[in-house]
């Protein structure tokens, strides 16, 4: 990486670039919502622009916020980053429902391409082939495992461009991950709901197996932060500091939607034994 990279890199010089996308993102939903919620109000919650600009938010602190810089120093950090991309960010912007109300706000022209790309039958195969829950729980784990293996690691470190990379999978592993969940296009299904939870579950593995690893190992395992300045944070402890964020935001963050999911499969159960009785 060139001198001038790595100096952007470090002095948080490249977060225009990340925020002007996502206020123009902002600005684009914003229409879409406000024209949707005037013609078919039904169609897209009232709540569906404050979670969608929170999902934004999440993206920014992450990635364009003076934290950005911090993930060079400290695991802990990073991990933080990796969370508020996958974890928050992702889930967020697809409970806004994103499809529609994004296609109604583009411009008359822009619709209409976005309209026809959707419509059309290999875009439709893609598209229902990337949110299958398989492929949204390898996309998952291999972007948790996979960058966390120290040679991966380190090369997002050294790199600008392979640390890009890095933070644009997060978070298109967390959009594939969450899409079967959530399911953000109304009347389309990936499968059955009783499978998420266990969906969910599954999801846990390689992120505990991750923070278990990183809690409990007796050395540093990324030669990146024996090396940095910690801000007087041992490297052990900043990295059992990191292994413990991850297991305690992944197992909350994966409970709740199961546990929802859960309790609405038993109530839709029972109605539907009560009104065999009635």
């Amino acid at each position: 990486m060139g001198g001038s990279e790595q100096a952007a890199l470090h002095s948080g010089s490249l977060s225009l670039p990340v925020t002007l996308p996502l206020v123009l993102l902002a600005l684009i939903y914003t229409r879409g919502w406000y024209r949707l919620r005037k013609t078919l109000p039904n169609v897209i919650p009232t709540w569906g622009l404050g979670v969608f600009v929170a999902g934004l938010l999440s993206v920014w602190i992450a990635i364009g916020s003076p934290l950005a810089d911090g993930d060079h120093e400290r695991l802990s950090i990073h991990m933080v980053q990796h969370l508020l991309l996958m974890t928050a960010g992702a889930p967020l912007i697809l409970l806004g429902a994103p499809v529609l109300s994004l296609r109604y706000g583009l411009p008359r022209f822009g619709c209409r391409v976005l309209a026809s790309l959707l419509r059309c039958s290999p875009a439709r195969t893609i598209g229902h082939a990337l949110t299958h829950p398989a492929i949204g729980w390898l996309a998952g784990t291999g972007a948790v495992i996979g960058w966390h293996v120290p040679a991966a690691f380190e090369l997002g470190m050294r790199s600008y461009a392979w640390h890009e990379i890095q933070r644009a999978t997060f978070m298109a592993a967390g959009l594939l991950f969450w899409w079967p969940i959530i399911e953000p296009r109304p009347g389309v299904s990936n499968g059955p709901r009783w499978s998420v939870p266990l969906y969910l579950f599954l999801g846990t593995l390689p992120c505990d197996a991750l923070s278990a690893f990183l809690t409990f190992s007796d050395r540093v395992v990324y030669e990146t932060y024996l090396s940095g300045s910690q801000l007087d944070i041992p490297p052990l402890r900043d990295q059992e500091t990191a292994g413990a964020l991850m297991w305690v935001c992944v197992t909350f963050i994966y409970l709740i939607p199961a546990v929802v999911v859960t309790i609405r499969i038993l109530c839709d159960a029972s109605d539907q034994v009560e009104e065999t009785q009635g």
